[in-house]
């Protein structure tokens, strides 16, 4: 190949300049390709659209126990009228621990002196559960209770009474597992353990353990009515006094009707119907408990009764939801059985973020 030195001198010049552009030609068109890619990816990242947060879940109840699984926070605040049965089968409070000869709360580890045949109550759930994945999730309850004692059996307070009381009541915690969930129906396994964590003595507790399995059902009927349900069975676990806590069998169901659907808020009527049955376990009972009766054991205090028997209530309320992850419920319960109740009308109030 001839040499640039031995070229003419104009031939030699044009060499020059056509090696000079093949050799910035190339880098020249990498930087304005660089150039334009970059341009491209900062206009792709300025134009997508933002994350958004998992829309709010479609459970609609304010009683039944939600059968979708997911994060979330929930705020519910009872207020209950009417407990004239509070140690039924143990489920809401310890066996009485009136002692008519002691005055005080005797081997029952209920609250006493006193045997309070009428109460009101109000707790606070603060519940929290998070989903690791989409069908687990692990669930922890914390209650608060208020309890005013209003009304006392004749003959039980000749040793005082106890009074107001307030603080921790049982603590639960549990998983759930989702067998089935979609857009349109949901089958999930729920366990929750509960321990003993409130003062039984200031009725606060049940003094012992429980275990409560459940099966929780979601259905979407059409794109406005919806049905939930459950069923579970409380098992006790080391009571206090052999035989007087029970099993109870809870179960229920409520249709919900999305009676206003815009596009940030949503309103939805709903209807429960919400049922306990009682298997073994007692309660004291406040229709012998007059000294001069001959039924009446000053030793034990109150006779007790079989606790078997069922509990239906009805609930109704309204849930709104807000946005795409807060959902609020307020609703009223009253009990359609006289025999047996845990309250004869409740009020509940509930907030609920999902995240």
């Amino acid at each position: 190949m001839e040499s640039f030195s031995t070229m003419p001198p104009r031939i030699a010049l044009r060499a020059w300049v056509l090696l000079l552009l093949a050799t910035a030609l190339p880098a020249s068109l990498t930087a304005q390709g660089n150039t334009a890619n970059d341009g491209a990816k900062k206009t792709a990242k300025e134009t997508a659209p933002p994350k958004r947060k998992p829309p709010i879940r479609a459970s609609m109840v304010g009683y039944i126990d939600d059968a979708l699984v997911g994060s979330q926070v929930r705020i519910r605040a009872d207020a209950a009228i009417g407990d004239t049965q509070p140690d039924l089968a143990e489920f809401f409070q310890a066996q009485a621990g009136y002692d008519a000869t002691q005055g005080n709360f005797g081997t029952p580890a209920g609250p006493g002196p006193g045997l309070a045949i009428k109460e009101n109550f109000q707790q606070l759930y603060m519940r929290g559960e998070y989903a690791p994945m989409g069908r687990l999730s692990f669930v922890v309850d914390v209650p608060v209770r208020w309890v005013q004692p209003i009304l006392f059996a004749a003959g039980t307070t000749t040793n005082g009474q106890w009074g107001n009381q307030a603080g921790l009541s049982d603590v639960s915690a549990g998983f759930k597992v989702a067998a089935q969930q979609s857009e349109s129906d949901a089958v999930t396994f729920q366990f929750l353990a509960t321990f003993p964590s409130g003062d039984a003595s200031k009725a606060l507790g049940t003094a012992h353990y429980a275990i409560a399995p459940a099966i929780l059902y979601y259905q979407k009927l059409t794109d406005r009515v919806a049905l939930e349900s459950e069923i579970s069975d409380s098992h006790p676990i080391g009571a206090d006094t052999a035989g007087f806590a029970g099993d109870v069998l809870e179960y229920g169901a409520g249709p919900s009707f999305v009676a206003y659907n815009g596009a940030r808020v949503k309103f939805a009527p709903v209807v429960e119907f919400v049922g306990w049955k009682i298997f073994g376990g007692e309660w004291s009972d406040s229709q012998n408990i007059d000294p001069q009766d001959p039924n009446f054991n000053p030793k034990t205090g109150p006779s007790l009764d079989s606790a078997d028997g069922h509990i239906i209530n009805l609930k109704g309320g309204f849930r709104t939801t807000i946005g795409n992850n807060t959902s609020i419920y307020a609703g009223y319960g009253h009990a359609l059985t006289n025999a047996n109740l845990w309250y004869n009308e409740i009020f509940r109030f509930e907030f609920r973020r999902t995240f």
